[in-house]
């Protein structure tokens, strides 16, 4: 397996969490990218975060798996009927992911060209390697997950890959700081061992927890040597690993916040308290017809724990807000509406960390 590639340039400073700013998870709906681009950059300029879109509904390669699997090195993949497949060598379903990146890139860099004053910072989104190795096949449709040799392949492909992406990315964006979200879609039935086997008559084995913060730090390390600022790891409310995430580097966590518990609140406050960001999924946007929620009451569902926690209202800076879910299934009108409320929540919760 290659090793991870790195770039030249100067460590960039991280960003300051100065005030609490707005971001998504990086769905968007529809086929065009340009639009994408200059909806997602006007409604997310500084000191909120715009994001490369991810655009699923352009079909084979543009989903999250195909979108981060053709990022890797020395493994290539192709499309079954049963999903992603590990193969021995690259063909078209490879070259079409990897044209669409390309093309996602180059024209973010149109659109970052022709804005007078750019964003600062800059996310992009990577399916990670315990949901990567859940959502890829093996030559006889076993999920790769079944396979110990196969999870370790594929983490340290992924992290020989980054470094090329960021690359491109930063060129794309000069000057930009780079984030990263990394998905972790799948992961409480990755660790709990619950994902079905291809015959579904039984689960797979559970992977260890270390094992899980192992797989993440080596990709951490590799996004970090590559330049990135930030780095968070993205994962459901039910049963999310917070202890271990935190534990393999990342710098943060995003999660959505409607059903956490008393003590996943105590474990993020204390993840807060020793420095970490928090990406607070406050936007429930499960329901794309519905009426968003006021702003007020987006501000209470953080604000409410946050002061039953003891968190002084100075630590807010450390949030981001975000959906609760990726916005493909919205209109784009809808979405766009979603990123305006966003900036609203977060000038809400400004206010009261002012005081």
């Amino acid at each position: 397996m290659g090793t991870p590639q790195t770039q030249t340039q100067a460590p960039t400073q991280a960003p300051d969490p100065g005030q609490v700013t707005a971001t998504a998870l990086g769905p968007w709906p529809g086929e065009d990218p340009a639009e994408a681009a200059r909806i997602i950059r006007g409604e997310l300029g500084s000191p909120h975060l715009p994001f490369l879109a991810e655009l699923p509904d352009r079909g084979v390669g543009s989903d999250a798996l195909g979108r981060t699997a053709s990022l890797l090195v020395e493994l290539s993949v192709d499309v079954q009927p049963y999903g992603w497949r590990i193969v021995d060598r690259p063909g078209k379903d490879l070259k079409r992911a990897r044209s669409a990146l390309s093309t996602d890139v180059n024209i973010l860099a149109d659109v970052i060209g022709a804005e007078d004053t750019p964003a600062t910072d800059l996310k992009v989104q990577l399916r990670g390697p315990l949901s990567l190795a859940a959502g890829l096949h093996l030559h006889n449709g076993e999920r790769a997950l079944i396979d110990y040799g196969a999870r370790r392949d594929i983490a340290s492909s992924l992290a020989a890959g980054v470094g090329g992406y960021l690359s491109r990315v930063a060129a794309s964006a000069p000057g930009a700081r780079i984030i990263v979200q990394i998905d972790e879609p799948e992961v409480a039935s990755v660790l709990a061992g619950t994902i079905p086997t291809s015959s579904g008559y039984r689960t797979l084995r559970s992977v260890p927890g270390e094992e899980a913060a192992d797989s993440w730090r080596l990709v951490i390390d590799a996004l970090r040597a590559a330049g990135a600022v930030e780095i968070v790891v993205a994962v459901p409310e039910v049963e999310a690993p917070f202890d271990r995430i935190i534990s393999s580097g990342a710098d943060g966590i995003a999660v959505p916040l409607r059903a956490l518990t008393s003590r996943q609140w105590e474990q993020l406050a204390g993840a807060v308290e020793a420095g970490k960001r928090l990406w607070a999924g406050a936007l429930d946007v499960a329901a794309p017809s519905a009426v968003l929620p006021r702003v007020a009451d987006v501000v209470e569902t953080v604000w409410r724990p946050w002061r039953q926690l003891g968190l002084p209202a100075s630590t807010l800076s450390a949030l981001r807000v975000t959906p609760s879910e990726g916005l493909a299934r919205h209109s784009p009108s809808s979405a766009t509406a979603v990123l305006t409320r966003l900036t609203q929540v977060a000038d809400g919760l400004n206010q009261l960390a002012l005081g």
